[in-house]
């Protein structure tokens, strides 16, 4: 009976660390009516395979990963997976991230984001972007709650999720004054840009087709075109940003980084690029290969220099 009680005790704690061990909350990110939206009663899909995968959004929300107090940073990074805008790759781009974040003392929050091609938005080219900007401003409006600077709010994406993440960084405001929403006084601006082999461009020979189609149909609007490839869009107030690709990518290539990387040159907006011999597309944290997965540690190192500006 002792045994069986010791055994019993055991696994009970083990149940009550996994519980502690996940994200700190969950929250969706608007109250009420979810603007720019439709009623289609579609349901939210999630399958585990090899990775988790998220389609199909009806709510929106992020999921927020917190550091140890004692070694945070004050940083934190809203996280973007890619999955050319039809599903989110939401562990290997998404959660895994968050929770490398934390082990240097950095908040991860994971964004789910709308997907436009499920037919549940009024303007579907419109919805990741505006679920971003919400996210953005949810954060700061939380950042005393999660003990997080609200001046050191990044942006993070990979893949179509970078295309949304230099969207944001590119297309933002200062915040409403006069909104009755207390969250959109506050401004959706990143105070930094992580883009991990980013879509970038919708006009450039190397976009990726499937991410533009998926975001603005098979014969987009040429202005709609324009307004989404970001490296037309830089201003003098874009954020900081840096970069990681493989130079092998034969799914977006290379190119992409550098109109956006040569973009923020020309505006005099520092930049840190990283081009890897290895990794193809999709890598995530490359576990299982140190040179792939090496580009954490430039970031940490990067991240630690823009703690100090």
């Amino acid at each position: 009976m002792k045994t069986l009680y010791q055994a019993f005790f055991v696994i009970f704690s083990l149940l009550q660390f996994a519980n502690m061990a996940g994200q700190d909350t969950s929250m969706p990110l608007y109250s009420g009516t979810i603007p720019n939206s439709k009623n289609t009663n579609g349901k939210e899909k999630i399958e585990h395979q090899d990775i988790t995968t998220i389609s199909n959004v009806q709510v929106p929300g992020i999921d927020v990963y917190l550091p140890t107090k004692r070694f945070a940073t004050g940083q934190a990074v809203v996280i973007c997976p890619g999955g050319g805008y039809w599903i989110l790759a939401y562990d290997l781009e998404g959660t895994d991230i968050a929770k490398y974040l934390n082990s240097i003392g950095v908040a991860g929050i994971v964004l789910k984001y709308r997907l436009p091609t499920y037919g549940n938005c009024i303007e579907p080219h419109k919805v990741p972007l505006m679920d971003a900007q919400r996210a953005m401003r949810l954060v700061r409006s939380n950042a005393s709650r999660w003990n997080i600077d609200p001046k050191k709010i990044g942006i993070m994406g990979f893949s179509a999720g970078g295309h949304l993440a230099s969207t944001l960084g590119t297309h933002f405001d200062y915040g409403n004054p006069a909104a009755a929403d207390s969250v959109e006084k506050l401004s959706c601006r990143p105070d930094f840009m992580i883009l991990m082999y980013p879509v970038i461009t919708f006009t450039d020979s190397c976009m990726h087709k499937g991410s533009r189609d998926a975001l603005l149909g098979k014969d987009p609007d040429i202005n709609l075109v324009k307004y989404y490839s970001n490296e037309l869009q830089v201003k003098k107030d874009t954020p900081p940003a840096f970069f990681v690709q493989a130079d092998n990518d034969t799914g977006v290539p290379v190119e992409n980084a550098l109109l956006m990387y040569r973009a923020l040159r020309a505006k005099k907006i520092s930049a840190e690029l990283h081009i890897i011999s290895e990794g193809e597309h999709g890598f995530g944290l490359g576990i299982g290969n140190d040179h792939i997965a090496s580009w954490t540690n430039n970031l940490k190192l990067w991240l630690k220099w823009l703690n100090k500006q």
